[in-house]
């Protein structure tokens, strides 16, 4: 493969919105719904959202998403509503999200698959105008439209008034207590068609991998909207498809996660190598840690100056960047903090950490506390104005950051701190390892013990768990390596990496509950 991304066309991108912490303002502003309008009329023939085999112009999203929000007005939606979008990636998504736009109202997206105990907290929760494409009979008392089913041919598809809504987006989160909350945005809905972030270039052709319920895959895809880009969207992920995508669109900027980057390296070589890569300028990565041998590889094969990684919440408090060949000189950082926000590292006594010492992260905006967000559902865990997303870490004497841990993954072991991700790093290398989740499981005799679960590939793989103690007492110190292995038959982790990990730890301490002799 060519290891030359496409040169950048002057202006194309901005180096001052690489971060989303501080979202850039201007005169050029305008109400998002109108933004597929905007570019129908500059290019109404322009692919804006690829689908399997469908490709829908500006044109025809802008007409769809007109019918669309008289369909969503019709029963009562307006500014400032919420509307709940319980729908798969898929064209119909995006048009309702601009079709709510439209309106001034505010898109709530959530897994179409939710259970319906789920579902049924999230809309206690919410409480909103209208819910989009879930089975009636999950949503008894609440407005429901199938948005699955296509637009209605009959209603207009002239254009409506702008609105603007208070808060762009409300993304849910369970949070570590596993009870559903909602993080509203305080960016209201308007955007400048010629400023994108995140080191995307204006009308470029991104791929879409991850679940558009999931904060950094609805984001960056709506910005490419924004600014007039091209949406391939794969649905499922797939690892090789993933890499002919790119190649057979010329894509030019891609958001994994660790996940994903481990499957596509888990490929054979050969099917690796043969495909065109060289149209792609950044690759980010984002939604949890990358073990630091998976980040080497992908640099080594994609280059550093492609390689890019954020850390930070859905909140907006703050965020750290890094590139691959910064990366290299800080091993493990994940940057520094971008313009827009502050840092701190304070401890249990909430006093400020020296460099190199380990405490929790607090973050806070330079519009102050709650500028940028607030939670349906929870309250932030903070320290005077100052609010943690309940990581871990440290800083270097020069500024970078390095994330530990959660602070509620934390295991205690002995008197000892124990880090789940570092175990979860060094089993995720092993060649038969597809993926892995470390918990604490309570013990008598040490507090908690270190117990790994782990997805093998392929699942019939033949591996015991002496073999994977032994492949990890090069790489761990002894009091680190798992006491107990558990191997799963189902993914761990879904699309978008994440992992219900609090969820898994309470079975199984139930399990040991109930095993328990009377």
């Amino acid at each position: 493969m060519n290891d030359k991304a496409d040169p950048a066309p002057d202006g194309k991108y901005q180096p001052a919105s690489l971060a989303l912490n501080s979202v850039p303002v201007s005169d050029a502003m305008v109400p998002i719904g109108t933004l597929p309008t905007f570019h129908a009329m500059n290019e109404p023939n322009r692919p804006a959202i690829t689908c399997e085999s469908r490709t829908v112009s500006y044109r025809e999203l802008d007409l769809s998403a007109n019918r669309r929000a008289r369909a969503l007005a019709a029963r009562g939606v307006g500014v400032d509503d919420f509307v709940i979008v319980a729908l798969p990636n898929s064209v119909e998504f995006y048009e309702t999200i601009f079709a709510i736009w439209k309106l001034g109202a505010t898109p709530i997206p959530v897994s179409a698959k939710l259970p319906i105990a789920e579902l049924t907290a999230i809309l206690d929760l919410v409480r909103p105008r209208v819910v989009v494409g879930v089975d009636p009979a999950m949503v008894a008392g609440f407005d429901f439209m199938l948005g699955d089913h296509p637009v209605d041919g009959s209603l207009s598809a002239e254009p409506l008034e702008p609105k603007i809504a208070t808060h762009w987006k409300g993304i849910l989160s369970g949070g570590s207590t596993g009870r559903p909350k909602v993080i509203l945005d305080h960016h209201p809905g308007i955007w400048d068609p010629n400023v994108p972030a995140t080191r995307q270039r204006v009308g470029e052709t991104l791929l879409s991998m991850g679940p558009l319920y999931h904060n950094a895959g609805f984001t960056c895809m709506s910005i490419g909207l924004f600014t007039g880009g091209h949406i391939v969207e794969m649905g499922k992920f797939d690892p090789l498809r993933a890499l002919e995508l790119i190649e057979r669109h010329r894509v030019g900027w891609v958001n994994f996660v660790p996940t994903m980057m481990h499957r596509i390296w888990r490929l054979p070589e050969e099917q690796r190598d043969a495909l065109d890569l060289s149209s792609l300028h950044t690759v980010f990565h984002m939604g949890s840690a990358c073990p630091a041998w998976l980040k080497e590889k992908w640099i080594e094969w994609i280059g550093g100056e492609r390689i890019w990684e954020l850390y930070g919440g859905t909140e907006r408090t703050g965020q750290t960047i890094i590139n691959g060949e910064e990366w290299l000189a800080h091993k493990g950082s994940v940057g520094k903090v971008q313009p827009g926000a502050r840092l701190r590292i304070l401890d249990d006594k909430l006093k400020d950490c020296p460099p190199n010492e380990i405490g929790e992260i607090f973050f806070l905006p330079d519009g102050g506390r709650n500028s940028t967000y607030h939670y349906l559902g929870a309250e932030p865990r903070s320290v005077g104005d100052w609010q943690s997303l309940g990581d871990l870490g440290h800083m270097d004497d020069d500024g970078y950051l390095y994330i530990v841990d959660r602070r509620t993954d934390l295991i205690i072991s002995g008197g000892v701190n124990v880090y789940p991700a570092e175990i979860e790093a060094a089993l995720d290398a092993h060649p038969l390892v597809g993926s892995s989740i470390v918990i604490g499981l309570p013990d008598g005799d040490l507090g908690h013990i270190v117990h790994a679960l782990v997805e093998l590939v392929p699942q019939n793989a033949s591996v015991s768990p002496e073999d994977l103690q032994d492949f990890l007492k090069t790489r761990l110190a002894r009091n680190k390596i798992p006491r107990s292995f558990e191997f799963m038959d189902r993914p761990l982790r879904d699309d978008a990496g994440k992992a219900r990990r609090s969820a898994l730890r309470d079975e199984r301490i139930a399990g040991m509950a109930t095993a328990e002799p009377r």
